[in-house]
């Protein structure tokens, strides 16, 4: 089931939202190929702000207009419904890539590197190793951004973002509000926080160490060959469910039949059951069927239900969001 097209009065909402947000607008540009399933229709109005005062022209051309936002980082645990996004996407580009290391220090003890929200995190884990300082190794096998690690609380191999932020820059889209802050606002649990679907992070402060560079690469190329060994490559946006207390998705998916299990264009991995994979010009509605038949079948089968981690957007009922046990699931067509 695919969302209704946009009413009248939404569409001369995205036509004043346009015409508001002028050459930072483009119209009707496609999702797909900014996703790491590389499949998903388009968004309605999309622009690239370049630095915090476009991002303020953003904010007060939606003002007036009750429009749903997409703040869009590397698009790697993100899912677009083939109907596409009925609103604005915001993609952060220029100085949001910035990152700002501290001047070289071999004293033992913390640090912080500053990076930009639009910074790729093995970009960012790259980049402190070569320069001596330690502690994002973890963030090299996590293809997204700053922005959306601080959103999702990214983390593998043994850390994760909570363990790391020390202080964030945000601004609301939807509001005044916006500042500095550090981690508590957020309520960092297990893949999730408390930011909003309208509040951008504009930079986050990481903590970091003095150490070594050649330790560095050498956990680097431990963790990008731990990944090749142990997940898929393909069109995929990584662990599709998150793990249940004292349990693994992967293992639930397993026991319950659903290894190698294809809906359409879509499938279950064969190498990791976690994760799904969508074929060359497959649908995103293919692959969110599965999603669900997954789900019905673990549910079944062992008794638990699974969350999604995938962020699934432009499909009825998801409100650009995970599923939990509450949700309904759309019917397998």
């Amino acid at each position: 089931m695919a969302p209704a097209p946009p009413d009248g009065a939404r569409r001369s909402d995205l036509l004043a939202l346009a015409a508001a947000l002028g050459p930072m607008a483009r119209v009707d540009v496609p999702l797909g190929r900014l996703t790491t399933y590389r499949v998903g229709g388009s968004a309605a109005v999309f622009c690239e702000p370049r630095d915090e005062g476009e991002l303020q022209v953003v904010r007060r051309a939606l003002a007036g207009h009750h429009l749903p936002v997409l703040v869009l980082g590397k698009g790697s645990n993100l899912l677009v419904a083939d109907a596409g996004f009925p609103g604005l996407v915001v993609q952060l580009t220029g100085s949001f890539a910035d990152i700002a290391l501290p001047p070289p220090d071999d004293r033992p003890g913390e640090r912080v590197v500053r990076a930009g929200g639009a910074v790729g995190l093995p970009v960012l884990a790259r980049r402190t190793v070569e320069v001596g300082l330690l502690g994002l190794e973890w963030a090299v096998g996590v293809p997204g951004s700053v922005g959306g690690a601080v959103r999702m609380n990214a983390g593998g191999h043994g850390s994760d973002t909570a363990a790391a932020l020390r202080r964030y820059r945000w601004l609301d889209l939807a509001s005044e509000a916006g500042g500095e802050d550090d981690p508590h606002r957020l309520h960092l649990g297990y893949r999730t926080s408390d930011l909003k679907e309208t509040e951008v992070v504009v930079w986050a402060e990481l903590a970091v160490r003095s150490g070594r560079a050649e330790d560095g690469r050498a956990a680097l190329a431990e963790i990008v060959r731990w990944r090749r060994q142990h997940q898929p490559g393909g069109s995929n946006a990584g662990s599709v469910f998150t793990n249940p207390p004292d349990d693994a998705a992967g293992r639930l998916v397993e026991v319950s039949g659903c290894k190698g299990l294809r809906v359409g264009t879509a499938a279950v991995s064969t190498k990791h059951a976690n994760f799904i994979q969508a074929d060359d010009g497959g649908s995103a509605d293919d692959v969110r069927r599965l999603i669900d038949r997954v789900r019905r079948e673990v549910a079944e089968r062992t008794g638990v239900e699974l969350r999604t981690e995938v962020r699934l957007v432009g499909f009825a009922g998801t409100e650009n969001g995970a599923m939990g046990p509450a949700d309904e699931d759309l019917e397998d067509g």
